[in-house]
């Protein structure tokens, strides 16, 4: 049975290097048969949290930007994908900043079950992604029916183009094309 799989590719850059891993993943996703969606944050007006929890009360988040409508997609996918480029050894920003801004799940009926984590690095050094897989695992840990499934990580590419021939596109391809 076909499953609803969200990508959201979190970096700002057109043609990234993680990106082309949320694309590698996401063709194998829907090769599998899946119904897959790809949302990238460049683009997106995203504030910051305010911290205010009225998200709590309300079931969605009252700031008015592109936030609300990403958050409202990620709730009913059964498979949530993030893509981003390593920074300072952590996630990016607007990563970041999109996981916060998804509060008002908490208390939600959501759906998602399996998160996967796909990233890229100048640094190609074992453990470069460690504290940005860390990271996410503590918003996976506010959610006790989703689980981490996978990680990919594709070190050593820094330029646009970098990826292409890159071992890690095939194991994102391939992890994507396992979703049953």
């Amino acid at each position: 049975m076909a499953k609803k799989v969200l990508v959201i590719s979190t970096s700002l850059r057109e043609r990234s290097n993680s990106e082309a891993l949320a694309d590698a993943f996401a063709e194998g996703a829907k090769a599998a048969g899946n119904d897959v969606e790809k949302i990238s944050l460049r683009g997106k007006k995203i504030s910051f949290c305010r911290g205010c929890l009225a998200c709590l009360g309300k079931g969605r988040c009252v700031i008015q930007d592109d936030a609300p409508a990403i958050t409202e997609k990620m709730k009913g996918a059964e498979v949530i994908v993030w893509a981003t480029p390593i920074y300072y050894y952590e996630m990016s920003g607007q990563m970041k900043t999109i996981i916060d801004r998804a509060n008002s799940l908490y208390e939600s009926d959501y759906a998602f079950r399996d998160v996967y984590f796909l990233s890229s690095a100048a640094e190609n050094e074992e453990g470069t992604d460690s504290r940005a897989i860390q990271g996410l695992e503590g918003w996976i840990a506010c959610y006790e029916r989703a689980q981490l499934k996978g990680t990919v990580f594709a070190g050593g590419v820094t330029g646009i183009g970098e990826m292409e021939g890159h071992p890690a596109l095939k194991k994102a391809y391939d992890m994507g094309s396992a979703i049953q």
